[in-house]
């Protein structure tokens, strides 16, 4: 299949590496020091599942080179989404599949501003990982896993090609029987990771096992969960619980992508994240004062870090 990987990070680098190891026409599009080194070496994943190299690569900058391609996975920074949803439209041609594997819950309604709806499913992913140096990505923990489905929950040949095609490159998927449902309680988890962590600085381990925060992440899942039922997304009170226990099962020195951009000075995914929360539960009348706490104090590092940009 020929496929199109819209953002070589850490989440695009793994599963774009994937399919091309398992022999797949892979597109990488990628960026500075990350993309010359890709271009002149290869694409290094180093991984809990095995180490692998993809050489040569196939990199570029400009998705005008690359025409339409049967698939591709949109794997950008949620602040990243507008314009690299601009540059997606080359890749895309009337059959073309695109897959987002973001974090958040708008992603799917940025891409169709630009993008044909017909042509966009919805996903996410499950993974720790990152650019651990140009060229290099570092799977750290979590079974690499991709969960997505149409928009409308209905069953389609698309959807179960795309499970054989993740399955074939030995990546656990998953169709969503109520994709609402799964994207959001992801949203439960990153929102509440990523905010305590980059208050706190501190890996998963510190945080779940200290009463204190351990009891604010328990707040912080109830405020997203609240927010998505009155928003219509059937999300059962029994999910958090089921998202601590996710938590208790991470490695403890897990980090998220949010808070590991923050601590280093990068624009990070907080209006996507804590701001969304908040922006959400104001439109649907939902108390957030947890989130509205994280998005209060980061908010000043994460204008600090866009002036740099």
């Amino acid at each position: 299949m020929r496929i199109a990987i819209m953002g070589t990070g850490g989440v695009g680098g793994y599963f774009g590496g994937r399919l091309a190891a398992a022999g797949h026409n892979v597109w990488f599009i990628a960026r500075g020091e990350h993309l010359r080194t890709i271009r002149e070496s290869g694409l290094t994943v180093a991984s809990t599942k095995g180490d692998f190299v993809i050489f040569p690569a196939q990199a570029t900058d400009d998705p005008h080179s690359v025409g339409a391609a049967e698939l591709v996975v949109v794997a950008v920074k949620t602040w990243q989404l507008p314009q690299a949803a601009e540059q997606t439209i080359p890749l895309v041609g009337e059959d073309t599949i695109v897959l987002p594997l973001l974090n958040g819950v708008e992603a799917v309604g940025e891409l169709s501003k630009v993008l044909p709806a017909g042509n966009i499913l919805g996903g996410l992913c499950k993974i720790i990982s990152y650019v651990e140096a140009p060229g290099r990505i570092r799977h750290q923990a979590a079974e690499p896993t991709v969960v997505f489905g149409e928009t409308d929950n209905q069953m389609s040949d698309r959807v179960e090609s795309m499970r054989a095609l993740f399955e074939g490159a030995g990546v656990n998927a998953e169709i969503a029987p109520d994709l609402a449902v799964a994207v959001w309680t992801k949203f439960m988890l990153i929102s509440t990771w990523s905010g305590i962590g980059a208050v706190t600085r501190a890996p998963v381990g510190v945080w779940r096992s200290l009463p204190g925060t351990r009891a604010m992440a328990e707040t912080s899942l109830e405020e997203t969960r609240r927010v998505g039922r009155a928003l219509g997304v059937a999300l059962s009170p029994e999910l958090i619980a089921e998202s601590m226990a996710y938590i208790d099962r991470i490695s403890p020195d897990g980090t998220a992508s949010m808070q590991r951009d923050i601590t280093e000075g990068r624009p990070s995914e907080l209006e996507s994240q804590s701001g969304a929360v908040v922006r959400l539960g104001s439109e649907a009348g939902v108390p957030t004062p947890t989130h509205e706490f994280f998005y209060s104090i980061l908010l000043p590092q994460e204008t600090a870090a866009r002036r740099g940009l």
